[in-house]
């Protein structure tokens, strides 16, 4: 079992994966159709009491304002934060526009959001020797092209290539070789890891986790059996091993978010204010690729462990955040009174499909 992971560990290490990354995407298209915005703190979404931030300038996150935030407590931070509309039919057509442009140099394209991509260049379509003259050549096609900037990050798996992309933005790019690749991960702190939330990481740092070394010296079985299937993909992350495939064409089914509460919680009120970040990161993610789904799921882990989940379809795609919020909580509504405290709620929309499909659809909630 040891042999082969460590077979697959150095077959991992030959492959050369690029993850780009548009700087600032949605605000960076709005200040380059309109010049009066350049150089100016931007927010793209509703500036209403229910609006939240889509997307923010570089001007606009040095005042903290960032995405996901409501954009009462953004403006509070930049009194002069300017509001645009999102424009997705937009949004999307650029994209298409780059995507066209990794089309150039690779088939394997796994797209994660409208502005973001793994692309495995192990075998590249112009025959470029380094996969960090890959990366520049994109970057560079992709100014030409549409005038916005993207950043890029270089490495042997998707973990460190994503990692990487995040060290010299904006508009820079980073390569982490195989031998810098464990020592990489050692320093960072487990919160920085992809896949790693806030309830995670505070459970790590409560068993005395804090940085990748930290994880590193722990057993499999230990982690294992604190984080289940997950602590197996930590455990190897930790060590710079990432086997994942970038997966050409990937078709997602279903997207969900959950949390699990330092307190157990029975009072219907408590937990619809723990329901709201769940649902703004769902809707999030529809935002950004382009999906819609029919089906809504509650997940309850009670204080036993015990877990039930309760589904509703619609025979219409979700089409705002208020509609997912409203059959979200509806779903919650009809297991009240809760039989046992509950530890962990989840939501998730499944029965996705791709585009948005009508002009409705396109804006943000307010």
């Amino acid at each position: 079992m040891e042999d082969d992971d460590d077979q697959a560990a150095s077959a991992s290490r030959q492959r050369k994966i690029i993850h780009i990354d548009m700087d600032a995407f949605y605000a960076s298209v709005e200040q380059r159709d309109n010049p009066d915005l350049r150089g100016k703190p931007v927010a793209v979404g509703g500036s209403r009491e229910r609006g939240v931030v889509a997307a923010a300038s570089y001007e606009a996150r040095r005042f903290g304002v960032r995405s996901a935030m409501p954009s009462v407590t953004a403006k509070r931070q930049c009194p002069d934060l300017i509001f645009v509309k999102p424009r997705f039919e937009v949004y999307k057509a650029i994209s298409q526009q780059i995507r066209e442009i990794f089309a150039e140099h690779t088939p394997i394209i796994e797209p994660l959001s409208l502005d973001e991509a793994y692309l495995d260049v192990t075998e590249n379509l112009q025959s470029i020797p380094l996969a960090r003259d890959v990366a520049l050549a994109i970057r560079a096609k992709i100014k030409e092209v549409t005038g916005l900037n993207a950043s890029a990050g270089v490495s042997y798996n998707k973990f460190l290539a994503k990692l990487a992309s995040d060290h010299r933005k904006p508009n820079g790019q980073y390569v982490i070789t195989p031998e810098m690749g464990p020592a990489f991960v050692e320093t960072l702190p487990v919160g920085k890891f992809h896949g790693i939330g806030p309830a995670t990481s505070a459970k790590m740092n409560a068993l005395g986790l804090y940085t990748g070394l930290d994880m590193r010296n722990q057993s499999l079985e230990f982690m294992q059996a604190n984080f289940g299937k997950a602590g197996v993909y930590y455990y190897w992350i930790s060590r710079g091993v990432d086997n994942r495939e970038v997966r050409a064409d990937r078709i997602r089914k279903s997207v969900g978010a959950e949390n699990t509460f330092s307190t157990d919680l029975t009072d219907f009120n408590a937990m619809v204010v723990e329901l709201k970040p769940l649902i703004d990161k769902v809707w999030r993610y529809c935002e950004g690729a382009g999906d819609r789904g029919r089906t809504v799921t509650l997940k309850m882990k009670f204080h036993d462990f015990e877990i039930i989940t309760r589904s509703r379809s619609v025979p219409i795609a979700v089409s705002s955040r208020s509609e997912l919020e409203r059959l979200s909580v509806g779903l919650l509504q009809s297991e009240m009174p809760v039989p046992k405290p509950v530890r962990l709620l989840g939501i998730s929309l499944s029965a996705l499909h791709g585009e948005f499909q009508v002009e409705s659809q396109l804006g943000l909630p307010i």
